[in-house]
């Protein structure tokens, strides 16, 4: 028998507390009427809504359905999950993972960055809410009451350090939780989304499903960003195989085999001289694996596009 008292966190004031990993179990969760609260949710739920919180700080594991803001204010929060809305929300700043175009109505001062966090538990929660760690438009703000000549959100800056927004737990139950907010050890690849981009050449990177095609994007990322490019952007998404005709072209029936095997995941990567970059990275490390990449930067913008306005069809964007 569920007990509601277990799923929910109503009229506290400066306190801290949490669930630790395993205690919600995909349940649905509530969080209303807290005052200057530390609240953590290291486990993955179904939905969470969080109504009349004020000067909260609130970690948010990951959420199958969707995370619903009523009437809070100046909270600062990290939160993965499908779907995010705001109402009559003023000052979140949110890190942020959604798979879908995050919404706010009715609400200012909003300022959002990417996710990033990493507890050893997490990467399963991801999976057991359905997310990919690859999906995420946290940048893609949609307003849905803007007002003429006012800026209702923003971005954070951009060396924003998570732990000066949301600091790690101080409870004894909670700090056993083996928390880490390196950025490098992030479960969400760190992407700069909708900032402004340093360069006009970007590359597409796309691995196919397989055994470690999760790892070996992650490597490639390590690898690219460690030489100074900039991962803009992520998708993991099904494709059929006239779909593969219109992103990849005349090499389409090389890849086309493989998309029965599972979702592929893509990379936009940026920065003078990132098709060669990314060339000589794959040719170096990935010698066995199949991958697409742009074959110059005349041609990778034209890829970018093509794929990306593909995955956004796709995801209903």
């Amino acid at each position: 028998q569920v007990d509601p008292k277990d799923y929910t966190f109503s009229g506290l004031k400066d306190e801290t507390v949490g669930r630790l990993p395993g205690k919600v179990a995909g349940q649905q969760f509530i969080i209303q009427d807290c005052e200057n609260c530390s609240i953590y949710i290291f486990d993955h739920s179904a939905t969470i809504t969080i109504d009349d919180c004020v000067n909260c700080q609130i970690f948010l594991g990951p959420i199958k359905g969707s995370v619903f803001f009523r009437d809070c204010k100046d909270c600062k929060c990290i939160v993965a999950c499908q779907q995010f809305r705001t109402r009559d929300c003023r000052k979140l700043e949110v890190f942020l993972c959604c798979a879908t175009q995050p919404i706010i109505e009715s609400s200012t001062g909003m300022k959002f960055g990417c996710f990033q966090y990493y507890y050893p538990e997490l990467a399963l929660q991801f999976k057991d809410a359905g997310l990919s760690i690859f999906n995420n438009t946290w940048s893609d703000i949609h307003d849905f009451t803007p007002v003429s000549g006012e800026n209702n959100w923003g971005l954070l800056p951009e060396d924003a350090v998570v732990q000066d927004y949301v600091p790690l737990p101080s409870s004894e139950e909670l700090k056993a939780v083996r928390i880490s907010t390196d950025a490098m050890r992030s479960i969400i690849p760190i992407t700069r989304g909708r900032r402004q981009k340093t360069s006009d050449e970007s590359c597409l990177v796309v691995f196919f499903a397989g055994d470690y095609t999760t790892a070996n994007a992650r490597k490639l990322i390590d690898e690219m960003t460690g030489k100074g490019f900039h991962l803009v952007q992520t998708k993991e998404v099904s494709m059929k195989a006239e779909e593969a005709h219109r992103v990849f072209q005349q090499r389409a029936p090389e890849f086309i085999p493989l998309l029965e095997k599972g979702p592929v995941v893509a990379l936009e990567f940026n920065g003078d001289g990132a098709v060669d970059g990314c060339q000589s990275t794959i040719n170096d490390v990935f010698s066995g694996t199949k991958v697409f990449v742009s074959e110059s930067k005349a041609s990778a913008s034209q890829d970018v596009e093509n794929f990306y306005n593909f995955a956004d069809m796709q995801m209903g964007m």
